[in-house]
């Protein structure tokens, strides 16, 4: 019986562990700095014709990017040239290169796998993995960069249903304008476009416009376009102008949270209001409405007894006219609206609703009353579909990490970047 044998590396080619090279030797500097001279170890064919160099035509070191191994290391690579036998080619000779190190590269794969790998995986911030690897803030940035290329194109995706909403990109600013002299608040939004099965991040466009999303539907072609059946957005009248305009045979549905909050934003301002008509100040402490401001806002289903005793003690002793009650209760029936299972039910909810409305007669409830109105349809396709925002607001919590680590973004290019790979690893995940 024989067995195959194949020429053992040496002890320094399998501690250095780099594909396709050969350790040659290694020296010490005088600063403690570790110098691993390499070759390669595979034929390098001409990038012109792919004929195999056999001849050799010179020799050169070149320094070459690489990751730390047991500490930092000054890689050193005797690159060969060859000629080309080929007497049809019109390149005479070609210099040798390994899938580690390409053409024109000054770096390896593997250090650039191992910049992106910590930046996206790792969250770590570019300036920091730069500064353990040794390597400048240009190099990871390139290396991001190049990771972007090779993520799927967003028009050969065929997503069915879109979640859409927008987050600041940078925190607000005032500018003077010179012609005024009148100082003016800056805002700079972008807005996520996010694939609701998968969770992953489809776009990221400037503002929060119609403009901003609806050049970014624009570009897509038509048959991605009509593959989208329901859109979740919040109640952004921007949105649903882009949306009537781009994807006009699509269901719209409203995220059920932001129309909660719509009725808790209500609430507390008939809160306020009330306040100040019956006591003519600000709530204080003393007063029961304001010391149980949040339990108000709480889904009275959640309730234990004895928070319920002491909302019926605010209602019965704080608010003389019943108000307060009446907006509470408005708040409720809303609550019960957006969780009714049909469309029929939904309808007698609605009933119910603008009874309460009537009853109350306080203009911020009448708000609310017409806001609803407005998106009756959107609303009855969230109760039929189910759609949400959850999964915008999940990658929303995870573009604030993103900006925490890099202590924010000016170049909104690179900003993009790290949301697009973030969101491609999760999903993949």
């Amino acid at each position: 019986m024989t067995e195959l044998t194949a020429q053992r590396p040496d002890a320094a080619t399998i501690i250095f562990n780099l594909p396709d090279y050969h350790v040659l030797n290694a020296d010490i500097l005088t600063f403690g700095q570790r110098r691993i001279h390499v070759e390669t170890t595979i034929e390098s064919g001409c990038p012109s014709c792919g004929v195999i160099g056999k001849r050799r035509h010179s020799k050169r070191k070149q320094r070459i990017r690489d990751i730390p191994v047991a500490g930092a290391v000054e890689v050193i690579w005797s690159k060969r040239r060859f000629f080309c036998d080929e007497s049809q080619c019109p390149r005479q000779t070609f210099a040798e290169s390994t899938p580690q190190v390409p053409r024109r590269a000054r770096s390896t794969r593997r250090l650039r796998d191992a910049l992106v790998s910590a930046v996206i995986h790792s969250g770590r911030a570019a300036t920091e993995t730069a500064a353990a690897f040794g390597v400048s803030w240009w190099l990871v940035q390139h290396a991001l960069n190049k990771a972007m290329t090779v993520l799927p194109d967003v028009n050969k995706l065929r997503p069915k249903r879109l979640g859409i909403d927008e987050h600041r990109f940078r925190s607000v600013r005032f500018f003077k304008d010179p012609e005024t002299n009148a100082w003016k608040r800056y805002e700079p939004w972008m807005t996520t476009i996010v694939d609701l099965d998968t969770g992953q991040v489809l776009g990221v466009v400037d503002g929060r416009d119609s403009k901003g999303v609806g050049d970014w539907l624009f570009a897509r072609p038509l048959q991605w376009r009509l593959g989208v059946e329901v859109v979740a957005i919040d109640p952004s009248a921007a949105f649903r102008k882009a949306l009537r305009m781009w994807l006009p045979r699509t269901a719209v549905s409203v995220d059920a949270f932001h129309m909660v909050m719509l009725g808790n934003k209500m609430l507390t301002e008939v809160r306020q209001r009330l306040s100040q008509e019956t006591k003519g100040r600000r709530g204080r402490s003393s007063d029961p409405m304001w010391a149980n401001r949040m339990l108000l806002l709480r889904a009275a289903e959640t309730l234990s007894d004895r928070a319920k005793n002491r909302l019926q003690t605010v209602f019965d002793v704080d608010d003389p006219t019943g108000k307060l009650k009446a907006a509470w209760e408005a708040k409720e029936q809303l609550r019960a609206l957006l969780r009714t299972g049909s469309l029929e039910d939904a309808a007698a909810a609605k009933e119910r609703l603008q009874q309460l409305v009537e009853r109350a007669g306080q203009p911020e409830i009448n708000r609310l009353w017409r806001t609803v109105c407005r998106w009756w349809k959107e609303i009855e396709v969230l109760i039929v579909t189910g759609a949400t925002t959850s999964k915008v607001e999940a990658n929303n919590t995870a573009i604030k990490n993103i900006k925490r680590t890099g202590r924010g973004f000016v170049n909104g290019a690179n900003y993009r970047t790290r949301i697009m790979l973030r969101s491609a690893v999760r999903t993949a995940a």
